[in-house]
Parts: C-alpha cells; sequence; structure tokens
C-alpha cells in the first residue's frame, strides 16, 4: 500500500443525466463522464495520488501537446504498481514509460453515439480488455472517460425501455385492430339498416315518376276537353300556384335522384370500408376503393380543395380492400390537414395570394424484374414534412399533433398493412414548401409472394 500526498486540478466528473431519466435515443455524453487527464510527460505518482483519493476514477486520459495520446485504465495502473519493484520504477517516471508498458488498445467512441451501440461495441472487445473505460469524444479534441459498469447499467435500461415500449405497441396495436374491426362490424350495420329504407325510397321512386307523368297526361286531356274553367276552380289554381308547381315538381324530382344517387354511392362506400376485418384476401376494384374513401372524407373536402384523379387501368387486385381503404383514410386525411394548415398560414401572411390546395392521386401498373406491381401515389402540395421528422414518420406513438389530437398510429399501422399484410413498401417523399407524396407499391401477383420493389 503506497500513500502520496499530490494534487491534480484536472479532475472533475460531470453527470447529466440519472438512469431512470434516460430514453431511446438517449447517447453516451448524456452519461456520467470522468475529465480527468495528464501530460504523458508528467511523473506517475500524480496520477497515482488521484486513483487513491478517488475510488470511481476508472482511469486517466493520456495528452501529449493537445493530442490524445493515449489512456491507463485504474486497474492497469495498480497492476503495475503492485508487481515487484513497481513503485520505484514508475512513480518518479513520466506516464509515457508506463503507458508503453502497460497499455492496450484504446477504445474511442464519438459522444453522440446511442448507448446501444456504444454497448455493442464495447462488448465486441477481446474479453481481456472487456471493461477497459472508454474514451468519449464529446467534441473535436476534447475528451472523458467513461466506466463500463456505468454504460452497461444505461443499456440494461434502455432494454427495459424498449421491451416495454414494444409491449406498448403491442397493446396498441391490438386495441387499434380490434377498434377498427369493430367499427368495420358497426358500419357494416349501419350500412345494412340504412340500405334497407334506402332500395325502398329507390323503388318507389320509380313510381313516382311514373305516377306524375300519369297525372300530367290525366290534365292534359282535362285542359283539351274543358278548356274553360269555371271561377272556382281558377281561384284554387291561383291559390294553390298550380303553374308553379307543375314547372317545380321536375326539379324536385331531379333532386330526389341526385340524392338517391349519393345516398347509394355512400352505402357503397361505407360497405367497402366495412372489410376492415376481412381475415383473407380478396379481389378488388383499387379505384373504386379508392373513390369510397373520397366519399367518404366529402365533406373535409368541401373546404377548396381540388383533387386530380389520374386512375390507370387496373385488374382485380387480390387484397385486403377494407385495410387498404384505411391506409388510403389515414393519407388522404393527413394531406386534407396539412393543406388546412398551409391555407390558414397563407390567409394569416398575405390573403390576397391565390394559392390552390391540391391533393392528386395516380394509380398504374409498374413492372420490374418482370414482376408487376400496383402503384398508388398521393401527393399534396402542402407545406411538407422536415427532414429531421421524415426519418420518424413511421414510428409507432411518434405524433407532430397537438396532445389529444394524434395517436401516432395512423401512418405506423399504415405501414404495417401495406409491408405485412401486402408485401409492398410505403414510400415518402417530401419537401418543405413544395409538399408531400406518400407512394404504395405491392405485388399484383395473387399469391401475395414476398416480392420486394427497390424505388
Amino acid at each position: 500500500m503506497f500513500v502520496l500526498h499530490e494534487s491534480n486540478p484536472k479532475l472533475s466528473v460531470v453527470a447529466k443525466v440519472k438512469p431512470h431519466d434516460l430514453s431511446l435515443e438517449s447517447k453516451i455524453q448524456d452519461l456520467p463522464l470522468y475529465d480527468f487527464q495528464a501530460e504523458s510527460c508528467e511523473l506517475g505518482k500524480k496520477v497515482a495520488y488521484q486513483f487513491q483519493v478517488n475510488q470511481l476514477l476508472p482511469g486517466v486520459i493520456l495528452m501529449k501537446q493537445g493530442q490524445l495520446a493515449g489512456m491507463i485504465s485504474r486497474r492497469r495502473f495498480l497492476e503495475q504498481m503492485s508487481s515487484p519493484y513497481g513503485l520505484e520504477l514508475f512513480l518518479k517516471r513520466p506516464l509515457a514509460s508506463l503507458y508503453r508498458f502497460a497499455g492496450t488498445e484504446v477504445l474511442k467512441l464519438e459522444g453522440n453515439m446511442l448507448i446501444e451501440e456504444a454497448a455493442r461495441h464495447a462488448l465486441q472487445r477481446p474479453a481481456q480488455v472487456l471493461y477497459e473505460p472508454i474514451v468519449v469524444e464529446i467534441e473535436t479534441g476534447v475528451y472523458r472517460l467513461l466506466d463500463v459498469h456505468e454504460l452497461l447499467i444505461a443499456q440494461s435500461h434502455v432494454h427495459q425501455l424498449t421491451t416495454q415500449l414494444l409491449k406498448e405497441q403491442t397493446e396498441a396495436q391490438m386495441i387499434q385492430t380490434e377498434k377498427m374491426a369493430s367499427l368495420g362490424k358497426m358500419v357494416a350495420s349501419v350500412a345494412h339498416e340504412i340500405k334497407n329504407p334506402a332500395t325502398c325510397i329507390s323503388c318507389n321512386f320509380e313510381f313516382i315518376e311514373s305516377y306524375y307523368q300519369n297525372l300530367l297526361n290525366i290534365l292534359a286531356v282535362y285542359e283539351a276537353e274543358m278548356p274553360q274553367v269555371s271561377d272556382k276552380v281558377q281561384e284554387i289554381k291561383e291559390k294553390e300556384e298550380f303553374d308553379f308547381i307543375l314547372e317545380d315538381f321536375p326539379n324536385i324530382i331531379k333532386s330526389i335522384s341526385t340524392a338517391l344517387d349519393r345516398l347509394t354511392e355512400t352505402l357503397g362506400s361505407l360497405h367497402n370500408f366495412s372489410h376492415l376485418g376481412e381475415s383473407k384476401p380478396q379481389p378488388a376494384d383499387i379505384n373504386e376503393c379508392l373513390e369510397s374513401t373520397l366519399i367518404i372524407l366529402n365533406n373535409r373536402l368541401k373546404s377548396g380543395i381540388e383533387v386530380i384523379k389520374a386512375y390507370g387501368d387496373l385488374p382485380l387486385v387480390n387484397c385486403y380492400s377494407g385495410q387498404l381503404s384505411q391506409v388510403f383514410m389515414n393519407i388522404i386525411s393527413n394531406a386534407i390537414e396539412a393543406l388546412g394548415d398551409k391555407l390558414a398560414e397563407q390567409k394569416q401572411r398575405d390573403a390576397s395570394i391565390a394559392w390552390q390546395p391540391q391533393i392528386k392521386i395516380v394509380t398504374e401498373i409498374l413492372e420490374k424484374r418482370e414482376t408487376e406491381f400496383v402503384s398508388i401515389r398521393i401527393a399534396d402540395n402542402g407545406p411538407g414534412i422536415p427532414p429531421e421528422i421524415q426519418e420518424r414518420i413511421f414510428e409507432m406513438f411518434f405524433t407532430t399533433k397537438p396532445v389529444g389530437k394524434g395517436t401516432g398510429l395512423g401512418l405506423a399501422i399504415s405501414n404495417q398493412i401495406i409491408t405485412k399484410k401486402h408485401h409492398g413498401q410505403l414510400f415518402l417523399c417530401s419537401h418543405p414548401d413544395t409538399g408531400t407524396e406518400f407512394q404504395i407499391i405491392f405485388p399484383l401477383i395473387g399469391s401475395m409472394e414476398n416480392v420486394g420493389y427497390q424505388n
């Protein structure tokens, strides 16, 4: 045992976060780091004193003319001091001598490296240096020491967070899946209940048109046979606005016919959307699925958004049409919200600027490596998505919407529907102030084989 009375001002410990404050995005520069440096020409006794009074100090960083020269761990240092003649050999000699004799290869990592990745690098080292401290470069030329024990504790905490997140994602996805399946059943039930009276109206409407025409014919015969009407009849005709009724009745019939057609389309859209819980793929018309989605969203599109449709000649596609409609609903709904935000911003800046919000939908068949793929592109000319957000856009629970307005599940589940259920891919292309385009691509083949498409 040796006792020294030296000091070194270059010693400090910086702990930026506590373990329970770590997140999946935490980096090694957020962990407790030791700032203990010495010039390689300094004597070993200065380092020995600090190791003696600071029991948790993992090592010392050696510097030479402002450059990193190496690192000596506490374990290596004490081993050499405990060896025969170690005190005489190294205490009064420069640290460079001890490093040449006992130094090992130094693991140097960038401070912005994720904890999980850093732990993987540390554990890949040979067994004899597995627990050696790590040199962390927090910025160019600025070095700190990280105790591997601290890194492993942090990695364990990150693993716990990952497990908890996976559990939450699984539960959320199961809840969302069950919710959408229940919604599909409810929509199917509502559509069925509406369909019966709608069918009744549709069938009877044909008789109304026929009866109206018959009444007109009868009136025409009466007027031909009895051109002179009594004063009382004339008075009633004027009082009830008989001429206006004859003129307006065709308009009423036409209006009812239009509304009935609209109701029939909406029922068809609800019927398509109700296939959310389908257990196996069925042939479906992709263009019709898109049209059904637009009909359901029609009320939100009335705010002045122009929808440009360029539908290709697609065959029936073997797919989960209800789930695809859910994907279309999520993407188009997001586009509508983005366009609404940009329109409100434009009005605040300058109401005189004429800007037409647009959503363009293009469907086509692509051929790649002798395989045919269905392609659906949905683009808007909204504000676009910032580059730093684009990498996380398909993450579960990630949302840029205010609390209470977004769940962070829409695009994540949409991506899973395309990749897992349809063996396809969901691409994103977005530029700030230009707009955003999502492209859905999946194989046309009926067997739904896992065939990848590279953009």
